[in-house]
């Protein structure tokens, strides 16, 4: 294991950045693949490094790893805290990047004051979370009470390690969710989160002759993560193309032989690519209007999307084509699907209370599937946003279900580990730490539920872009993001 840990990474030798034991371990993460749902070697990673230590390490059936650590001399009375990070990383990429998350490892570079990927996710998101815990692990010049690691798996897919943990497992009272993005903020409360898959049945039928074929590409959208990014008025690569499509199927007679849009339910869609046909009469005039629309579009989204690319090219026919009044009644229900910010929140300047990401549209084979994630950090707001979602689907003739649903977590103003942490932050740093909500998924909401009672925070380095290829970790924020668990877990 230790091996592992001094090699150096692909494009700079991350292992020197300060604070050198957090470093280190992240870049032994970088080398092993995690997406989600293909968590088995950092399990085994993560294991065999408590084992290793002599740490007490336990591998539940839901995929998540527990490991315990006694208490520094003379600390076995205080509180038991749990330090909670999750195993899975999101796997996207640029589409010019050659990148297997299943084999390969992810290339790291130094960018100023910045850590990223080339080309692809850096993983900063929660891997930073997961080198500061075993940092902690492995410290023997570290005063703490008792501590216990707990990596979940598969959060980013559904949040299933945490939803499987076994109830009454974790002996600690405090959590501290390391999955935070902004360091010099503690988070107390998170949003809720719901999945819609809405299911159409769209029969082929062959290509009328006198067509000719043409592939649409939508790309170089900055996507980003459904939650943290979704009020940043970024273009969203399903919305983009169904524009397209509708209006060249409604003016030109347009036929679509395929769609294939976004990639992830918890990130904002950044590509699209439809395979079409139109008529020989038509194709002038069809490329004519689609150049003029995509002009309008990048005009529209020209302040948050400067790099947004669309294009129609020449290509093969088809094989198939969409029978006109099914694909009709696809086109217009992701028209009219609602997608972004739905509500900001009453209780706290800034946050976003309910939004929705139309993250997938796929269409192809006789069958289309659009899926959406709902959040919200107020439960009938959310109830009410997934039944305007189903009812717009159902009355365009698609099935429509609702899965993954996970709660929330309510703030606590009066939280002793908030108090202790902003006390903490403002001797450390001399300033006061912001106290937020974010609207995204922590699994503190989960782990809450089968362990009540837990007092519970979140915090983190700063991470800009997560969930896509601009990924980045601010280096200086790791260091304080350290400095304060640090000092945190001696004053528990």
């Amino acid at each position: 294991m230790r091996q592992t840990l001094n090699r150096t990474s692909s494009l700079a030798d991350i292992t020197n950045l300060e604070p050198q034991r957090v470093w280190k371990h992240f870049h032994a993460l970088t080398r092993i693949p995690r997406p989600s749902g293909h968590e088995e070697q950092a399990r085994e990673f993560l294991a065999a490094f408590g084992r290793e230590l002599g740490l007490e390490t336990i591998a539940d059936d839901a995929g998540n790893i527990i490991i315990r650590k006694p208490a520094s001399p003379g600390m076995e009375h205080r509180k038991g805290v749990i330090l909670q990070a999750h195993l899975d990383m999101v796997p996207q990429k640029n589409s010019g990047t050659e990148h297997d998350f299943l084999r390969d490892p992810i290339r790291t570079c130094v960018d100023g004051g910045w850590v990223r990927a080339e080309g692809t996710t850096l993983g900063a998101d929660n891997g930073l979370g997961l080198a500061a815990a075993l940092a902690v692990l492995e410290a023997d010049d570290l005063p703490h009470g008792p501590v216990e690691a707990l990596f979940t798996g598969n959060e980013e897919a559904g949040m299933t390690g945490a939803r499987g943990l076994r109830p009454g497992l974790l002996r600690g009272s405090i959590l501290m969710n390391l999955d935070s993005e902004d360091e010099g903020e503690l988070f107390v409360g998170c949003a809720g989160g719901l999945d819609a898959v809405a299911g159409f049945e769209v029969p082929e039928q062959p290509v009328p002759p006198g067509m000719r074929g043409f592939r649409i590409t939508v790309s170089g959208l900055r996507g980003g993560h459904s939650g943290m990014d979704i009020a940043l008025g970024r273009g969203n690569a399903n919305k983009v193309m169904n524009r397209l499509l509708h209006d060249a199927c409604e003016r030109h007679g347009l036929r679509i032989g395929s769609i294939e849009g976004g990639s992830l339910r918890n990130a904002i869609p950044r590509e699209s690519f439809a395979h079409v046909a139109v008529s020989a009469g038509h194709a002038e005039g069809c490329i004519a209007s689609c150049k003029a629309l995509a002009a309008a579009i990048s005009s529209e989204l020209s302040a948050t999307e400067p790099e947004l690319r669309i294009e129609a090219t020449p290509a093969g026919l088809p094989g198939s084509v969409m029978e006109e009044g099914a694909c009709r009644r696809l086109l217009m229900a992701v028209h009219a699907c609602p997608n972004g910010v739905m509500r900001m929140s009453d209780a706290m300047e800034g946050l976003v209370e309910s939004s929705n990401n139309l993250a997938i549209v796929r269409a192809a084979n006789g069958a289309a599937r659009v899926e959406c994630l709902l959040r919200s950090s107020v439960d009938s707001a959310m109830e009410d946003l997934s039944a305007t979602i189903g009812s717009l689907f159902r009355l365009a003739g698609a099935s429509f279900r609702l899965e993954g649903g996970y709660p929330g977590w309510r703030p606590d103003p009066a939280s002793p580990v908030l108090m202790l942490m902003k006390t903490v932050y403002r001797e450390r740093f001399g300033s006061e730490p912001q106290v937020r909500a974010v609207h995204a998924g922590l699994e503190c909401g989960i782990i809450g539920g089968s362990h009540p009672g837990l007092d519970m925070i979140s915090f983190g380095p700063t991470i800009r872009h997560p969930h896509s290829p601009d990924e980045k970790a601010e280096i200086a924020s790791v260091g304080r993001f350290w400095e304060l668990l640090a000092a945190t877990l001696a004053a528990v």
